[in-house]
């Protein structure tokens, strides 16, 4: 029993913080079958895993990006804020050329994508928790292409920077053809809010009308697919 308890205490502890029970079972199964980690606490949205952080100790937490309520990207900011020496690896069934930059400037340290989280789960779980960082091989030289652009170009930035995490969020949905209704009920917010978000989006980006918006969000989720 002694042997066991032990073990049990050297497994690294990890949360779950997805919205999907399906998804959070199915990432339990996989976990829990390494030798070296194991499923800590699940939670269902950005106020739940907070409770939980505050109850209990964690070596790793895996959050989603797209939660209801809180974001993931502004759960993300504040686990870095008050939790800074808790490694956050982002799972998300969205792109990764979309996510995943703006995610470790928020200071996740990896992102991975749902429909290779049952294969490469465990090895992102290592990888970050030995100090390291995980990318997809195609994002790791996505990224070094972007380092090399701005060292040839120092002025060369990414126009959208300087949005929030809900302003990406809801600059992405326009972009792929989502009206402000439509945009309010994904995110779960009010159509006033949605319309408050486009309003800042056009002021930091320095569009005048709801047509170039528009046009600039369809171009920009082009050059980013």
């Amino acid at each position: 029993m002694l042997n066991e308890n032990k073990d049990a205490q050297a497994k690294a502890r990890i949360l779950i913080v997805d919205d999907h029970p399906i998804v959070r079972q199915g990432l339990a199964q996989v976990i829990n079958l390494q030798a070296d980690m194991q499923l800590c606490c699940e939670a269902g949205n950005a106020e739940e895993a907070l409770t939980a952080i505050r109850s209990c100790h964690h070596d790793l937490a895996i959050v989603d990006i797209s939660l209801q309520g809180i974001s993931g990207f502004n759960l993300i900011a504040t686990l870095t804020a008050h939790y800074p020496q808790l490694p956050i690896l982002v799972m998300s069934m969205h792109e990764e050329s979309l996510y995943a930059e703006r995610s470790l400037r928020l200071g996740a340290r990896g992102y991975i994508m749902k429909h290779q989280a049952t294969v490469n789960i465990q090895l992102a779980i290592r990888r970050i928790l030995d100090g390291g960082i995980y990318l997809s091989d195609e994002m790791h030289r996505l990224m070094l292409d972007r380092i090399h652009t701005h060292a040839v170009d120092p002025g060369s930035t990414d126009p959208v920077a300087c949005l929030t995490g809900r302003e990406f969020e809801v600059l992405r949905l326009i972009g792929f053809g989502f009206g402000t209704r439509q945009i309010a009920e994904k995110l779960n917010r009010s159509v006033k809010t949605i319309e408050v978000h486009r309003v800042n989006i056009k002021e930091k980006l320095g569009l005048k009308t709801g047509i170039e918006l528009i046009r600039f969000a369809a171009f920009w989720v082009e050059a980013k697919d």
